[in-house]
């Protein structure tokens, strides 16, 4: 494999590692796992790769004193095992593991994104037109893409993939390790989820008695609730699994009042697209009808009052979404 080609097999291998670490963050259903599987292959080939590429060039850089570039690509190649690292270590030591109040898999997640424009710059601007090769060089590199080398070199990338994801996996197995399908490892069921947020900040002031709930947009009776009108309303109890981007997992009991019956109440029109549901900070989460008909605006969990860490007074429930869509500190609903 030539050296521009492996440095795009490397640019095309960081974006697709990232490209389906950001459709982690939302995938939330069973039928997404197969993200979850493709990521974990990627991470064998990536790391297969960037062995290759170390063993291609360090020598070389070296010899014609390219310090700075050096500098450079090193870095980009420890981040690169930093973030795959993470990722092993997640799955094969069989525990949550966590570096004070933020867990490897928030880490790894964190140093795969800043991997990215990491590699672009290190791309620019000498290597960057091998991203972008003229016509001339495409039909050049028809027949070498066809070749014996490439297709061994691919099917070693696909081996390396697997063997790394296959190992990891193993060694878990062993450790007796158990996470759910999204890489999030279980804790005792029916408890009060542990007090995240995805950047990490306090929960906000806010005033109970003042609080509303505004409910606007393609409504025939836009207005605002209280706590108290709300419950009116009717409140129920569901199973549902909280599955937070940092790793952990939580089965328990919400109690609240369904979504669908706020839109009713509200007058929803039948011909709406989405709905809006808004934090106090300004987090949100869109969802189609459909899908928000499902959906729970959670007063408690696990037989107690909402604690306002985890939300309170209103908490979203999006079963099949993972925690960012569960938004916290609800305060308003948009039709459209």
């Amino acid at each position: 494999m030539t050296s521009a080609s492996l440095d795009r097999l490397l640019a095309l291998l960081v974006v697709a590692m990232a490209a389906t670490g950001l459709l982690t963050l939302r995938a939330g259903s069973p039928d997404t796992g197969w993200v979850y599987v493709a990521h974990g292959l990627l991470a064998g080939a990536l790391g297969a790769a960037v062995t290759l590429k170390l063993r291609a060039s360090l020598g070389r850089a070296v010899a014609g004193r390219r310090w700075r570039r050096l500098a450079l690509g090193l870095l980009v190649t420890g981040a690169v095992a930093a973030a795959l690292s993470g990722g092993w270590l997640w799955v094969a030591s069989g525990d949550l593991l966590s570096i004070g109040s933020w867990t490897v898999l928030t880490l790894h997640a964190w140093v795969g994104l800043a991997l990215v424009p990491l590699v672009l710059l290190h791309l620019l601007p000498r290597r960057w037109r091998l991203l972008r090769p003229g016509a001339s060089a495409v039909r050049r590199a028809g027949p070498r893409l066809l070749s014996r080398r490439s297709f061994l070199a691919g099917t070693g990338l696909a081996v390396a993939g697997l063997g790394a994801f296959g190992l990891t996996r193993a060694v878990e197995l062993v450790r007796g390790g158990e996470r759910r399908f999204t890489g999030s490892r279980w804790l005792p069921r029916g408890g009060v989820p542990p007090a995240t947020t995805f950047f990490g900040e306090p929960a906000p002031p806010l005033d109970p008695v003042a609080w509303r709930l505004e409910v606007r947009g393609r409504v025939q009776r836009p207005g605002s609730f209280t706590l108290a009108e709300l419950r009116h309303l009717g409140e129920m109890e569901a199973l549902a699994v909280l599955d937070c981007t940092s790793g952990w997992a939580l089965e328990t009991a919400w109690r609240g009042i369904p979504l669908d019956t706020v839109l009713a109440a509200a007058g929803m029109d039948r011909d709406a697209a989405s709905v809006t549901v808004r934090s106090v900070t300004g987090w949100a989460a869109v969802l189609p009808p459909a899908d928000a008909a499902h959906c729970l605006l959670a007063t408690g969990v696990a037989g107690r009052d909402l604690p306002v860490e985890n939300g309170a007074p209103l908490r979203l429930v999006v079963p099949d979404r993972r925690g960012l869509d569960w938004v916290k500190w609800v305060t308003s609903i948009e039709v459209a």
